[in-house]
């Protein structure tokens, strides 16, 4: 028999900012990783988009849900375009297969996000680009939080 997964409490104010990869969004987009779940391939993330950020087009292999807590998101391209436009306090339902060309943030906006399965960022002919899925956000969490004691440690 599998044992439980162990519960987990993340002190969000506490945890430090990571950039979020350059590669995968512009304009200084930052990161919070809360969980990892590898039993259902899920992972949860709080993040901080500065006005005029965006992410790279990208394409959830399963769904998420999340909560815009400040700010705008314009998701899809935002309402005008034919997307969704989140204003906080709001909650939004990705479903698995939803395409994200462009989600961008007008103003400085944070959200809460949960993922089931990876995001497949892609080229503007939909070639993948780069698999994100909970085993490489805990890798990359774990790089910074590593960079992190190594500058304390340098102090």
């Amino acid at each position: 028999m599998k044992s439980q997964v162990t519960e987990e409490y993340a002190q969000i104010d506490q945890l430090p900012w990571a950039p979020f990869p350059e590669a995968l969004s512009k304009g200084g987009i930052r990161w919070k990783l809360l969980h990892v779940g590898p039993e259902m391939g899920a992972w949860t993330a709080y993040f901080d988009c500065p006005a005029g950020s965006s992410f790279n087009a990208h394409i959830h292999q399963g769904p998420g849900e999340y909560v815009l807590t400040k700010g705008r998101m314009d998701v899809r391209g935002g309402k005008d375009n034919g997307g969704d436009t989140a204003v906080a306090p709001g909650y939004g339902y990705e479903s698995a297969g939803a395409r994200h060309d462009l989600t961008n943030f007008p103003v400085d906006s944070e959200f809460y996000m949960s993922f089931l399965g990876p995001l497949v960022f892609i080229s503007p002919d939909a070639q993948p680009l780069a698999v994100v899925g909970w085993k490489e956000v805990q890798g990359a969490w774990a790089a910074f939080m590593e960079s992190q004691a190594q500058v304390k440690k340098a102090a």
